[in-house]
C-alpha cells in the first residue's frame, strides 16, 4: 500500500521501503544514521513473560540485520479492558529483560484497549552509513549463511492447538528468545566482506530470499539438506499445523521457486514458514565464509552455509 502513496523525496533517507528492507535508515550526521523499525503481534506462547521476551527479541532483530546497534525503544501494547493486569506486567517485564540484554533503553510507549492482546516495540538504533547492511548487495559467488533453525511458525500453531510436545516448545522458545546481537557483533569484529544481510521473519526463508534476490538482481540456490530445522517442525507440518501466514507466503512466492525432485513436500513447506525472531541470512564473499562460520560457531551462534548466490536466472530461487 505504501507504494501507492505519493513519494517523499528526502536525501537523508538512506534506506526506505523501496526494496522491502528490514528497517529504515536516516542520516543525521556524516558518520551517523538512525535505524528505525517497529514490530508487534499476538501471543505465540502461553507464558506472558516469555511472550514479552520473544516480542522484544523479534523487534530488535531488524536493527541488527541492518548492521546497527539498538539504542532506544517504545513499547506498543494492546490489552483487553477486563484482563488481569498482572499478565500485562509479566509481558512488559519479559520484554524489558531482553531490552536490558541488548543495552537498549525503554523510554516509553503507548497502550490501547483491545479485545486481543498484542505487544511489541518501535526500536531506534545507530549505524555508521559506511557499515549499513541492506538486502540489495548480494553478489554472484557469495555464500549464504543462516544463523538459526526454521520452524517457529508451525510449532507456535501446534502450541495454540495444544498439540506441541514439550521438547518442541523448548527448542522454539530458545530460538525465539536468542538475540541476534552476538551474531551481529561477530560480523562487526571480523570485518569480513558481507555484501547483504536480512533477518528471516514473517515472510519465511523463501520470502526474504526473494527480497534479497530481487533487490540485488541475482538468483539464489539453496541446499535443502543443509537448512537447519527445529525439532518437531516437520512433524507439525505433517500433522497439518500450518499457520495462515505460511499459506500466504507460499501463494505469493512459490511461483519463483524451482525444486529438485528429491526435495520432499514437508521440507518444501517449511521453507515458507513465517518465523518469529528468526535468524540472519548473510550473503558473504566466499573467500571469507569459512572463517566467518568458524567465528560464529565459536561464539555459540549455530551458523551454517545453506546455499549460494548465482547470476540472475530462472528460477529466481533454486532448491536442490
Amino acid at each position: 500500500m505504501l507504494g501507492k502513496l505519493a513519494r517523499q523525496h528526502d536525501p537523508n533517507v538512506l534506506v526506505g521501503f523501496d526494496h522491502a528492507d528490514d528497517a529504515g535508515v536516516y542520516l543525521i550526521a556524516p558518520d551517523q544514521a538512525l535505524v528505525q523499525t517497529v514490530d508487534f503481534f499476538t501471543p505465540v506462547v502461553d507464558d506472558p513473560y516469555v511472550f514479552g521476551q520473544i516480542a522484544a527479541t523479534n523487534a530488535l532483530s531488524d536493527v541488527y540485520a541492518m548492521g546497527g546497534k539498538p539504542l532506544t525503544s517504545l513499547a506498543l501494547v494492546c490489552f483487553p479492558e477486563k484482563a488481569d493486569l498482572g499478565i500485562l506486567e509479566r509481558i512488559l517485564a519479559g520484554g524489558l529483560s531482553k531490552m536490558i540484554e541488548a543495552a537498549c533503553t525503554v523510554i516509553g510507549g503507548h497502550s490501547i484497549r483491545d479485545e486481543e492482546t498484542k505487544f511489541g516495540y518501535a526500536v531506534t538504533g545507530l549505524v555508521n552509513p559506511k557499515n549499513i547492511l541492506t538486502n540489495a548487495g548480494a553478489q554472484p559467488g557469495d555464500v549464504l549463511i543462516f544463523t538459526k533453525a526454521l520452524g517457529t511458525g508451525v510449532i507456535s500453531t501446534a502450541i495454540k492447538k495444544g498439540k506441541a510436545e514439550p521438547a518442541w516448545i523448548d527448542a522454539a522458545v530458545q530460538s525465539m528468545t536468542t538475540l541476534n546481537k552476538r551474531a551481529a557483533e561477530i560480523l562487526d569484529a571480523e570485518k569480513v566482506r558481507v555484501n547483504a544481510m536480512t533477518d528471516v521473519t514473517g515472510f519465511g526463508l523463501i520470502g526474504h530470499a526473494r527480497e534479497l534476490a530481487l533487490a540485488s538482481n541475482v538468483s539464489v540456490r539453496f541446499h535443502a539438506t543443509r537448512i537447519p530445522i527445529l525439532a518437531g517442525a516437520l512433524e507439525c507440518v505433517r500433522a497439518g499445523y500450518i499457520p495462515g501466514g505460511l499459506n500466504n507466503n507460499r501463494d505469493f512466492a512459490e511461483c519463483l521457486v524451482g525444486y529438485d525432485d528429491q526435495v520432499p513436500d514437508d521440507l518444501r513447506t517449511i521453507l515458507f514458514d513465517p518465523q518469529t525472531a528468526g535468524g540472519l541470512l548473510i550473503s558473504a564473499a566466499s573467500a571469507h565464509s569459512a572463517q566467518l562460520i568458524r567465528s560464529l560457531k565459536a561464539a555459540e551462534v549455530p551458523a551454517v552455509q545453506i546455499g549460494e548466490v548465482v547470476a540472475r536466472t530462472k528460477p529466481l530461487i533454486d532448491v536442490q
